[in-house]
C-alpha cells in the first residue's frame, strides 16, 4: 500500500551535501572554508550588504550629482485603433473622457496616445494628446481627420 512515508521522487537523482568540519580528508574541514579569524569566521556572522570591513563603503564614495529627465517623463495611456473600431460609433468623439467611459482606460496617466494596431472603419474625431506614425498612416489612407 502506498502511503506518505514510502513515497520517492526518483525523475531526479539527489544532491549531495557537502558536509562541513568533517576532517582533513573531506575538503571542508579544519576552518570549514571560513578563513582565519575575523567576524566572518564567528557564529552568529552576517554579512551586511556593501560592508567593506570598516572602509568607506564604495556606494557612499561614489558622487550623486547629475541630471535625470525622469521625473518629467510623459506616461501615455496606449489605445490601438481596433480597439476604438469595436467601442465607438459613427461620428462619435474619441477623447480621454469618452475611452475612460469605455473602460480602455484608467485615464491616470499624462495623456492618450493612438496606436496603429487594427483597422479603423469609422469615421470619428479624435481629441487625443498623441498619435503614433503607423496610426497616423492608416487614419490619412482612410481619409479619418484627426486634428495635428
Amino acid at each position: 500500500m502506498i502511503k506518505l512515508s514510502n513515497l520517492k521522487n526518483e525523475s531526479r537523482g539527489r544532491k549531495q551535501v557537502q558536509r562541513v568540519g568533517r576532517g582533513i580528508g573531506s575538503n571542508r574541514g579544519k576552518t570549514c572554508s571560513r578563513g582565519q579569524k575575523g567576524a566572518g569566521a564567528r557564529a552568529g556572522y552576517k554579512r551586511r550588504w556593501g560592508y567593506e570591513g570598516g572602509q568607506m563603503r564604495l556606494h557612499m564614495k561614489t558622487p550623486t550629482r547629475g541630471f535625470s529627465n525622469a521625473p518629467f517623463r510623459r506616461e501615455y495611456e496606449a489605445v490601438n485603433l481596433g480597439q476604438i473600431d469595436k467601442f465607438f460609433k459613427d461620428g462619435e468623439v474619441v477623447s480621454a473622457e469618452t475611452l475612460k467611459d469605455r473602460g480602455l482606460i484608467r485615464g491616470n496617466a499624462d495623456g492618450v496616445k493612438i496606436l496603429g494596431e487594427g483597422n479603423l472603419t469609422k469615421k470619428v474625431t479624435f481629441e487625443v494628446t498623441a498619435i503614433s506614425s503607423g496610426a497616423r498612416e492608416k487614419l490619412q489612407q482612410a481619409k479619418i481627420p484627426f486634428g495635428k
